[in-house]
């Protein structure tokens, strides 16, 4: 069994630093809230989480299917609940790839297997909300 600690603390306002192994990172709420907009917005964290993990997973895959990718990346949409507390009812994965000589079959694979198989976050999406994915292919 693993273990993972966050230290998170709080530096006055609406503002928190967040320690993990990677690194340091700042949250704050935006001025809507009372913030200073001067950090990632929790909910949106999730969303970055989510795309990295998934990420991840694909960019192991890339070189040990042989694939020839000049760049990819990953928006993720989220959309929230009307009432309170307002939590991700329905999230969408557009997965973007592009090169000259892209195998989207092999490709699409390495998507298929980090959304059903090796992303945690992505599993711990579906407890909450319907997970989309969309691939898309550029030269």
């Amino acid at each position: 069994m693993s273990k993972h600690l966050v230290e998170t603390r709080w530096k006055g306002g609406m503002q928190f630093e967040s320690t993990n192994p990677g690194g340091n990172l700042m949250i704050d709420a935006g001025p809507e809230n009372g913030g200073l907009g001067a950090g990632y917005r929790p909910k949106m964290l999730m969303l970055s989480a989510l795309a990295g993990c998934s990420g991840l997973d694909i960019a192991h895959l890339i070189p040990k299917m042989k694939l020839s990718v000049r760049d990819f990346s990953i928006d993720t949409e989220g959309i929230l609940s009307e009432s309170e507390p307002q939590t991700y009812t329905a999230v969408t994965l557009y997965y973007r790839f592009y090169g000259e000589a892209l195998d989207q079959k092999k490709l699409q694979r390495a998507v298929d297997l980090s959304v059903e198989k090796y992303c945690g976050v992505l599993e711990m999406f579906r407890s909450f909300a319907t997970v989309n994915i969309v691939t898309e292919f550029h030269p």
